[in-house]
């Protein structure tokens, strides 16, 4: 933190706020991680194992994975929100507010930083009072619901190529670390870095520990867990959508620009990137991309085209 003090007082509080964020993550992901045990494998995944990346069996490595948009199609802490209107955690007004926010996301292809941000309050109100336990269980019925059938083929083949390996594989997002968890735990991978929640014995109270898991402060997140894990980052993987997550992708040896908005798709080519999309059939650029999802990776497109198809008649 020494090196703070150059800052000015605004954007030292808004740093310090970002590594606290990192570092709750990161501790709240090991923890989880230790907890569980060994990961496990993704279920149902056809994937062909890169030649020469990743690393077979070099456990200084892992990978950081994104989730919105990035392994999942829309944004988990709004379908979060469709499982808690379901329960009656909230009513029709909030539920219409969520709604709007989603299919903003889903048709922009990118993230609002107002609507996040409206996102996450609304998520903190409405959870507060209600014990951890209860919305971890919750969120395991709401994965199954409106999260399962939304994960890209392509992008859990290459996170199957990672564990294949025998390295560890990582979500970062800016959603609840609780939900989070659990998605990491249905994907069979090692667990999850997520926006921490504040809670005094088991209830939240409604406030955030730092900030949320966004930009920055995924970046600060990766780090604290890489240098908890013994990590040489440059032989590390990150995977994203969002040229928010520049920070984190520009961490590691091997960022992935997954399904990328238009300012990391650029940004992407311009550092010779490797690239993948699996929204629409056709093929993403060709800028330094391995044979990394396989099959996979054709199902996750093939679907999503016949999707696009779907919607336009």
């Amino acid at each position: 933190m020494a090196a703070l003090r150059w800052l000015t007082p605004r954007r030292r509080s808004a740093t310090a706020r970002s590594v606290l964020a990192g570092e709750a993550s990161a501790e709240a992901a090991r923890k989880s991680a230790e907890a569980a045990g060994t990961a496990g494998i993704l279920e149902e995944t056809d994937s062909v194992a890169e030649p020469e990346f990743p690393v077979h069996g070099d456990d200084r490595a892992a990978a950081f994975f994104d989730l919105d948009n990035t392994v999942m199609q829309g944004a988990a802490i709004f379908h979060f929100g469709r499982g808690l209107y379901k329960r009656k955690f909230f009513e029709t007004r909030d539920l219409a507010r969520f709604a709007w926010q989603q299919a903003w996301f889903r048709l922009a292809g990118f993230e609002d930083p107002e609507h996040m941000q409206d996102a996450r309050d609304s998520a903190l109100s409405i959870v507060k009072g209600h014990r951890v336990s209860e919305l971890r269980s919750i969120g395991e019925e709401i994965y199954d619901e409106y999260m399962a059938e939304r994960i890209w083929p392509g992008t859990r083949a290459l996170a199957q190529a990672h564990l294949d390996a025998g390295q560890k594989v990582w979500l970062v997002t800016a959603a609840p670390v609780e939900i989070a968890q659990v998605i990491a735990r249905r994907l069979g991978l090692t667990g999850a870095l997520g926006t921490v929640a504040e809670s005094i014995g088991g209830v939240y109270t409604g406030k955030l520990v730092g900030e949320p898991l966004h930009g920055p402060a995924k970046a600060e997140a990766v780090r604290a867990l890489a240098a908890a894990e013994a990590l040489d980052l440059s032989r590390c993987a990150a995977y994203s959508d969002s040229h928010n997550d520049i920070p984190m992708l520009s961490l590691v040896g091997h960022p992935y620009a997954i399904n990328p908005d238009s300012k990391l798709r650029k940004h992407a080519r311009e550092l010779e990137w490797r690239l993948r999309d699996y929204r629409t059939g056709r093929k993403a650029a060709k800028v330094g991309i391995p044979a990394a999802a396989g099959v996979g990776a054709v199902a996750g497109g093939t679907a999503a085209a016949i999707a696009l198809h779907r919607r336009r008649r």
